[in-house]
């Protein structure tokens, strides 16, 4: 297979579980639970008190610095604001109870003829609209297409979805591949990109159709259909896949005259631009042979696991573990009352048969790991020296500059959990930082 980076690995794809035509809007239920921390960054702060009534679509939380605004995703009222469960742990959050009127609010402005609006009008809208990095990031967008003016050429519209099971981006292209490319395109108008190049890999063959049907005749925006490999869906990994240019280490894309947007957050922002809609709802793949109906829904912000699974049919007796996201980089989740939030792009249900975990890990220093890892690291030695809780060798071995993608782990014969050993090891480091 021809590689266009470095490491990576090709683990069965099981995305023919959800990956049906159409997407199910589910709907609204009687309580939403919206966190005020869906992004990276300072948590939003609440603009609305217990007992408020509130209008679909109205700002309840807002913070300053690198903080985006939060959205009631349906109308009703205000009936608590505390700890609740987050897909990351706990986090504090508006209950709203549903009056089901999804009355709107009129706060954002639409603006049909986008293509009229300044950067900095966009940026502006795409801000108020609460969108962040809808991949699993959770980068504030607006943030990210603050750039200098010629620091970036490259536009790439990550439309990979490199990693096994999920579709929802796969299924949003099939459902609204105009309005992908429109947000692809206002936001190549925001930072300034000469170029805009949209990067599907090569097993979503009617997505790909579709694209090229909106695509004919146009000039200014690329399609480039990438042969199938994980992590290429990694912002480096795309980059140089597509470009052939490579991030320094501890560098960031904008420094190689790229930026990286995902898919979904492009049809967020032409939404919000062409209709004034704010960042309340989600395309959700939920998967895996523990739950009983694969499948995509369109899912309210807010809305608990627990009740998305169940409109899946519910989960199935020999249920192992649910995630929050995929198999190689998802979180396990202690239970199903963590509400959707903006960067869950999956809920997968995983049974006892696909328990690889073993209870004595060992490292047989084959350097399997080494051989994968597309950061060109060396995962055996953070392993070893988070072990050992030696910060200057986790920082000598630059564990900064891994992106947690899980490859190491896959193909670990000793089935050593490489990827909790980074997250504790970076953790170890930050902690030695503040010191």
């Amino acid at each position: 297979m021809r590689r266009l980076f470095w490491g990576g690995v090709h683990p069965p794809e099981a995305k023919e579980m959800a990956s049906a035509a159409q997407v199910t809007v589910l709907p609204a239920p009687a309580q939403v639970v919206v966190p005020l921390s869906q992004h990276i960054g300072a948590p939003a702060q609440p603009l609305v008190a217990v007992g408020n009534q509130v209008k679909m679509g109205q700002k309840i939380g807002d913070g300053e610095g690198l903080c985006v605004p939060v959205h009631a995703p349906v109308s009703g009222r205000v009936i608590a604001i505390e700890d609740r469960p987050h897909p990351g742990g706990v986090r504090r959050a508006v209950v709203i109870e549903n009056d089901f009127q999804d009355t709107a609010e009129t706060a954002l402005t639409p603006h049909p003829d986008g293509e009229e609006l300044s950067p900095e009008e966009i940026r502006s809208i795409v801000r108020e609209a609460g969108i962040t990095g809808m991949g699993g990031a959770a980068f504030p967008t607006a943030v990210k297409a603050q750039v200098e003016p010629g620091q970036v050429d490259l536009l790439i519209v990550n439309a990979c979805e490199c990693e096994p099971y999920i579709t929802a981006d796969d299924a949003l292209l099939r459902a609204h591949p105009g309005r992908v490319i429109d947000g692809a395109r206002l936001l190549g108008t925001a930072v300034g990109a000469r170029q805009v190049v949209l990067a599907v890999e090569d097993n979503k063959r009617e997505a790909i159709a579709l694209l090229e049907q909106e695509l004919a005749g146009r000039q200014d925006l690329e399609l480039r259909v990438l042969p199938t490999r994980y992590p290429q869906g990694a912002e480096k990994q795309l980059i140089q896949a597509v470009a052939g240019r490579q991030v320094p280490s501890g560098g960031l894309p904008k420094d190689v005259g790229c930026t990286v947007f995902n898919a979904a957050t492009c049809a967020a922002v032409s939404q919000a631009v062409r209709e004034g809609m704010p960042l309340i709802q989600r395309i959700v793949t939920v998967t895996g042979k523990g739950v009983a109906k694969p499948q995509n829904f369109l899912v309210r912000i807010g809305t608990t696991f627990g009740q998305v699974v169940e409109a899946a049919g519910g989960l199935r007796e020999d249920v192992w573990k649910v995630l929050s996201g995929g198999p190689m980089m998802g979180v396990a989740q202690p239970n199903l009352e963590a509400p959707v939030v903006k960067f869950v792009n999956a809920i997968l249900c995983l049974t006892q048969a696909d328990n690889g975990e073993r209870e004595d890990p060992v490292c047989f220093r084959c350097g399997k790991c080494v051989e994968a890892c597309p950061m060109h690291l060396q995962p055996l030695y953070f392993y070893r020296y988070g072990s050992n809780r030696n910060l200057s060798q986790l920082t000598r071995y630059r564990i900064a500059d891994c992106i947690e993608c899980g490859c190491c782990a896959y193909v670990c014969p000793g089935k050593v959990p490489l990827v909790a050993a980074i997250r504790e090891g970076k953790a170890m480091v930050k902690e030695g930082k503040a010191k």
